[in-house]
């Protein structure tokens, strides 16, 4: 499948986005991969920040291409587009990343508390190396938007 297939099953629409939108996602994401680091929070909170920084790149990229995911199902379509757009080296990365989208709908949503600092400190690691792959993507294929 392909984004536009995606589009087509109502999963994506479509978004023009700025220079500056980009810049705010590379910051957001940039602070709160450091607030996810800091000494102290629990580790379902460290949890919770890194998946948002991740969050933030999987919006940037879909925002590169032109797009944003609807309403249903949003978490997921904005994580398992990376792959379309990353290609398969971001396969492993996007099923680490799901399988965070569950854990975190736990913590908020259900009030489980069973995430374990070497969990959270497992994800920080993960955000941060799909931060070096957006970013990378990102100059090599939207220089416009860097």
């Amino acid at each position: 499948m392909t984004l536009k297939d995606w589009q087509s099953n109502g999963w994506l629409q479509d978004h023009r986005t700025s220079p500056s939108e980009i810049r705010q996602l590379v910051d957001a994401a940039k602070s709160d991969l450091q607030n996810a680091a800091t000494k102290g929070l629990s580790a379902a909170w460290s949890f919770n920040i890194a998946y948002n920084a991740a969050l933030h790149l999987c919006n940037l990229a879909l925002a590169a291409e032109g797009y944003r995911a609807t309403r249903d199902n949003k978490h997921y379509r904005t994580i398992a587009a990376l792959e379309l757009i990353l290609g398969d080296k971001a396969g492993d990365l996007v099923a680490f990343l799901d399988h965070c989208r569950t854990m975190r709908h736990d913590i908020t949503y259900e009030g489980v508390d069973r995430v374990s600092r070497a969990e959270a400190d497992e994800l920080i690691k993960a955000v941060r190396e799909l931060q070096a792959l957006v970013v990378a993507w990102l100059k090599r294929t939207h220089p416009d938007l860097k």
